[in-house]
């Protein structure tokens, strides 16, 4: 195959979209979506800073050495794991409540009667919950789209947020993916990169 310049991809565009789970049925989308619209039943995550979104999907495995060979006959998988990372730029009710593990509560008076503040508390457990979601991350070049799709996720790591007075706020979250009946998740593309069979 002959080196192909048209063949190198950007992504100069994309977005995040995030289900989540606690009790909630949520059907992960199978087809490759407009590049624009929230799959049913997710929601947007907003601005995502410059570094855009790193995806890392990882093997490990182990060799099995055999008596007859110097070199390993073959190699086990140990484990496999598929990781999500961004930063994400929006300061709202979802990137909040990922960022933070948990869920704003509007703070009541009760005095005499209970009546909404309009002050939100957020309380940060000893020991945290941890959550599952569903994610979908797509990204596109021109009319080239693609999706990958996380039926079953959680948070695994959160950056610091740093406060400053000339850089804006940002939530760093690194989500991984959760066995969903034998699979990570998929990724679909309407791009030319399949050969069609020799007939």
């Amino acid at each position: 195959m002959a080196n192909d310049p048209k063949k190198i991809r950007f992504a100069p565009n994309g977005a995040l979209y995030v289900a989540l789970l606690g009790g909630a049925t949520v059907t992960p989308p199978t087809e490759l979506g407009d590049g624009a619209t929230a799959p049913t039943g997710y929601k947007a995550l907003g601005y995502v800073d410059e570094g855009g979104v790193t995806l890392t999907p990882a093997i490990e495995t182990q060799p099995v050495n055999a008596w007859q060979s110097a070199t390993a006959v073959l190699y086990n998988v140990t484990s496999a794991s598929f990781s999500v990372k961004a930063t994400l730029q929006e300061t709202n009710e979802i990137t909040t409540e990922l960022f933070w593990g948990a869920e704003w509560v509007e703070v009541v008076s009760n005095d005499p009667t209970p009546v909404g503040t309009g002050v939100y508390r957020l309380d940060l457990a000893s020991t945290p919950d941890l959550k599952e979601l569903s994610l979908v991350v797509d990204w596109n070049q021109n009319a080239i789209r693609n999706r990958v799709v996380i039926p079953r996720a959680m948070i695994s790591d959160r950056g610091a947020i740093q406060l400053s007075r000339a850089e804006n706020g940002k939530f760093e979250l690194t989500i991984e993916a959760l066995d969903s009946a034998g699979s990570l998740g998929y990724v679909l593309t309407n791009d030319d990169i399949v050969e069609e069979p020799a007939p």
